[in-house]
């Protein structure tokens, strides 16, 4: 275990818990300066490992000579709170990097890793689907995690069916094209990827608590709400006669994380439609996938952006799934979105800087689970 931290809360501190090829790397932890990991919904999960390093009477390095520190080791990143350990990433190591300076105490070595997303780019593959007969979506994304020790996670979306595709990519690009093409997310988390709509009807992660007195974790949480972003997307679609295309326009499909939309329907003004431009020769089924996807990120429009104390909290907060905000106010409590989070472990502890996002305004907590934020 790595970075014991001394809280004044009642609870058991965080811990950074790494392992490198199966093996906790605990030999290796009185180097260790830094951990970053950084999440976020729609790119690659990254990491950096940042040790010092020192040199023996043989002329061996503490870090860099050790057998773990190498390129492609399968690496986890967990946060043990207590006898509760919760994972943040896996995959690999991608690059390790020494350096050297004039000073020899100086001397660090920061590692990089990646999620498995970093083993599905090492083949460029060509590749025609459903070239015997039309496939599907589905079909496509069980057949190529197959390939790889990854499984699917719970609640994936079927996706596009009556399907002939060239791949002409390696498999995580061609997956993005598929997931973008649906309107969908691609998320690896836990060794699982996630295929499929936005997931905000889930269950709500533990709540953020801002200025609820002891019980506060959060040390900031900033809220900026966007009036100027489209409330719907429109595309234009074959007629069934004429030759005149006909204007179809996709309203965003998702639950409120609230109890007032948080668009601009009730302003007076205008509709605010946002034109999608056809992507080459797409089908019509995909034309609305994509703008469906769009309308629906687009109405997510309040964003929050802030740091917990990790201890303070007690868990690892997820990507792509809802979570609870409690102490900004009736307009601003609520369910949100996590979108990012950025994971520090540091001689300042545990640390999760967050963005979250949220298509309504209003408290929505479940009944009971709010507490009395605000008391000092």
């Amino acid at each position: 275990m790595l970075l014991d931290f001394l809280s004044a809360k009642q609870r058991e501190p965080a811990e950074c818990v790494i392992t490198i090829g199966g093996e906790e790397i605990s030999r290796l932890y009185p180097f260790l300066v830094e951990v970053r990991v950084e999440c976020s919904r729609g790119q690659a999960w990254t990491g950096t490992l940042r040790f010092e390093s020192r040199r023996d009477e043989n002329g061996v390095w503490s870090v860099q000579d050790d057998s773990a520190i190498r390129p492609w080791q399968p690496i986890v990143v967990s946060a043990a709170f207590g006898s509760t350990v919760e994972e943040i990433v896996r995959g690999y190591v991608r690059e390790v990097y020494a350096e050297y300076p004039e000073d020899p105490g100086a001397t660090a070595v920061s590692v990089e890793l990646q999620d498995g997303s970093l083993e599905m780019d090492r083949e460029h593959v060509r590749k025609v689907w459903g070239g015997e007969a039309p496939t599907t979506d589905a079909a496509i994304v069980a057949e190529i995690i197959g390939k790889y020790p990854l499984s699917l996670a719970p609640g994936c979306g079927p996706g596009l069916d009556s399907l002939i595709l060239n791949q002409n990519a390696t498999d995580i690009n061609f997956l993005r094209e598929r997931a973008e093409a649906n309107g969908y997310e691609l998320i690896l988390d836990g060794g699982a990827l996630y295929f499929g709509p936005l997931r905000l009807e889930g269950a709500a992660q533990e709540t953020i608590l801002v200025y609820a007195g002891r019980d506060t974790h959060c040390y900031s949480f900033n809220v900026r709400a966007d009036g100027h972003q489209p409330d719907a997307v429109a595309y234009d679609a074959a007629p069934e006669t004429g030759t005149a295309p006909v204007q179809q326009v996709v309203q965003p499909d998702v639950p409120l994380l609230g109890t007032e939309p948080a668009d601009s329907s009730a302003s007076g003004l205008s509709p605010f439609v946002w034109r999608l431009d056809r992507p080459g020769s797409v089908s019509e089924a995909e034309l609305a996938a994509r703008a469906r996807g769009r309308a629906n990120e687009l109405s997510l429009r309040v964003r929050a952006d802030g740091e917990l104390d990790g201890s303070l909290y007690g868990h690892v907060l997820h990507v792509g799934q809802p979570v609870g905000v409690d102490g900004v106010g009736t307009t601003m409590n609520g369910i949100y979105y996590v979108d990012a989070v950025t994971h520090v472990f540091s001689v300042d502890g545990y640390r999760q800087s967050f963005t979250l996002l949220r298509n309504a305004y209003g408290d929505n907590l479940a009944a009971g689970s709010s507490l009395l934020a605000g008391v000092l």
